[in-house]
């Protein structure tokens, strides 16, 4: 089991690359890992619950749906 640190800087301006982070980690935690994510600059905002219910990024579910998932497994996400 690998702790892996993904770090996010994009945000609404970026929707994709917004959600990333967010993919990857539910990824790692499928795959037996332990992530965290680091939000930096624009991706900051994404904590805001109405900014992650906007940003919908291309074939994922919104940032909203997936920080739930991370959170509901306990990913520690630093901003």
């Amino acid at each position: 089991m690998a702790r892996i640190l993904y770090v996010g800087t994009a945000g609404s301006d970026d929707p994709t690359r917004a959600g990333l982070p967010f993919n990857f980690a539910l990824g790692a935690i499928e795959a037996g890992h332990r992530p965290e994510i680091f939000l930096a600059g624009e991706a900051a905002y994404l904590m805001k619950s109405d900014v992650a219910a906007a940003v919908q990024p291309v074939a994922m579910p919104t940032v909203r749906e997936m920080l739930d998932k991370v959170i509901e497994h306990g990913v520690p996400i630093y901003v």
